[in-house]
């Protein structure tokens, strides 16, 4: 009869002449779970299973960070302080909303003296023009080597008075003028830009050619006509001077006119043409300053003729 006892012993002696036991290899001993690393900390797998676990949380960590980027809304001009359209058309709207704002002072400033003496004050008229024209100046040749945008500010600011005061003067003699100029401005524009957008015109060297030579051409003639009214001239009577005189029955203000607003309706688009290289470009941000810059002293010349052209027709009448 066998002694249990024995039995188990012997068993026992038989596992752990088991070669696995016997041999004290560090990587038996390291991944057994009871071994002493039992007592130091969690379970460490094998160096394979590392390097899988390694491979794959960084691959986790990857996905993670590309999903994120994608689903992150799309870097903007303050982020990468590159030039946006958005940001031109932000910019170009704070600039209309400061011209509106001293427009409106102008405005009041022109409107009152009328009431009040009956005639009407052309100081914020001529203090706005000036103001303007030299900031403009300013901005134009000096861009170059850097952009303020303070001066663009001011800029507008000059423009408004002068927009206010000269609608309340022409208002005062031809009432309704003011709202027929705003509506027909604000149609120019948005046609221009509309065939813009579509691609159905484009800035083109050769016709930029043409209309910067007429407008050289146009500058002098109204220069040499605010000289002639200044002078009293004889042939340069009437309201507008010599944009009075008929020609074929037709007042030479009005053929003038229809060209200028070609020509500032074609400058608008060298305007959203200069924007648009800007942005492809990949031009610094501060040069959205200067496209709304653009676009503002376009659009004020353009509703100073179309006023213009209304004042000569409601004159006619």
């Amino acid at each position: 009869m066998t002694d249990p006892s024995g039995v188990e012993a012997t068993m026992s002696n038989f596992a752990f002449n088991n070669p696995a036991f016997q041999q004290q290899d560090p990587r038996n001993v390291a991944t057994y779970p009871g071994g002493p690393q039992a007592t130091q900390g969690p379970y460490t797998p094998p160096p394979a299973q590392t390097s899988a676990f390694t491979h794959a949380g960084v691959d986790a960590a990857t996905n993670a960070h590309l999903e994120g980027m994608y689903a992150a809304p799309p870097a903007g001009a303050i982020e990468t302080d590159r030039m946006t359209v958005e940001d031109t058309v932000w910019k170009t709207a704070g600039l209309f909303g400061i011209l509106l704002v001293t427009a409106v002072v102008g405005w009041m400033w022109t409107w009152s003296s009328a009431i009040a003496t009956g005639q009407a004050n052309m100081m914020p008229w001529i203090i706005g023009a000036l103001g303007g024209f030299v900031l403009a100046m300013v901005v134009t040749f000096t861009s170059r080597k850097k952009v303020r945008p303070g001066l663009i500010w001011a800029y507008a600011a000059f423009e408004g008075l002068f927009v206010g005061g000269i609608s309340a003067f022409f208002e005062l003699i031809w009432p309704g003028v003011v709202v027929q100029a705003t509506l027909a401005t604000v149609s120019v524009v948005g046609v221009t830009l509309a065939l813009f957008a579509s691609g159905k015109i484009r800035a083109s060297a050769k016709m930029t050619k043409i209309v910067m030579i007429a407008m050289f051409g146009y500058m002098a003639f109204s220069v040499l006509n605010l000289i002639l009214m200044w002078t009293n001239v004889p042939m340069a009577g009437g309201a507008f001077g010599l944009y009075s005189m008929d020609v074929a029955g037709i007042p030479l203000g009005l053929i003038i006119g229809i060209l200028v607003v070609f020509m500032a309706a074609y400058s608008l688009v060298l305007d959203f043409d200069q924007i648009q290289q800007g942005v492809r470009n990949g031009a610094p941000r501060q040069y959205g300053w200067l496209g709304a810059f653009g676009i503002m002293v376009t659009v004020v010349w353009l509703y100073v003729e179309i006023l213009r052209i209304l004042a000569i027709l409601r004159g006619n009448e």
